[in-house]
């Protein structure tokens, strides 16, 4: 009898993403200028995905009170047109609007994606354990919040419903 040997094949090689840096992400203001996240470095960043025409809009009186009150902490809004078409405006419709209504001068980025196929890399980086070595998360609504330590680290998520000045919140800065 001839001996059958078994097919030799390659152990299969699991690909992992290397957890990456908040600030080596890169991102504009809403009026189109690069955004160096590196120098909200020794801040906590509380990135926060918003639309003007949203039940939770009125949150943008809070984060702006936030930012004025704890300046170790950097508030930066993300435009989004992804749930309801609530963020139908351009750039300068967006920042009218924000200043207008709100008084809002903390920073804007650029309208992106922060979920899908076409989703930004922030939100790749704050959704994902691998990237952020914390967690997953699945952005539900406008107004869901990331909280960033002053090392660059994710600390934690929160849903729409939880208020700026939420104790959740408070208590890490």
């Amino acid at each position: 009898m001839k001996k059958i040997e078994k097919a030799k094949t390659a152990p299969i090689k699991k690909t992992t993403i290397a957890k990456t840096s908040i600030y080596d992400i890169k991102i504009n203001s809403l009026e189109g200028e690069a955004i160096d996240l590196y120098k909200f470095n020794g801040n906590h960043i509380l990135f926060v995905n918003v639309a003007s025409e949203c039940g939770f809009t009125v949150q943008y009186k809070d984060l702006q009170k936030l930012s004025d009150t704890y300046k170790n902490l950097t508030v930066i809004g993300v435009p989004c047109n992804q749930f309801g078409g609530q963020e139908s405006g351009d750039s300068s419709q967006i920042k009218t609007f924000c200043e207008r209504n709100y008084g809002v001068n903390f920073l804007l980025t650029e309208k992106i994606d922060v979920k899908g196929s076409k989703q930004h890399p922030l939100y790749q980086w704050l959704t994902n354990k691998e990237l952020n070595g914390k967690t997953n998360s699945t952005v539900r609504w406008n107004f869901q919040k990331y909280l960033i330590n002053k090392e660059g680290n994710l600390i934690d998520y929160f849903y729409s419903i939880t208020k700026p000045f939420s104790s959740k919140i408070i208590k890490h800065l």
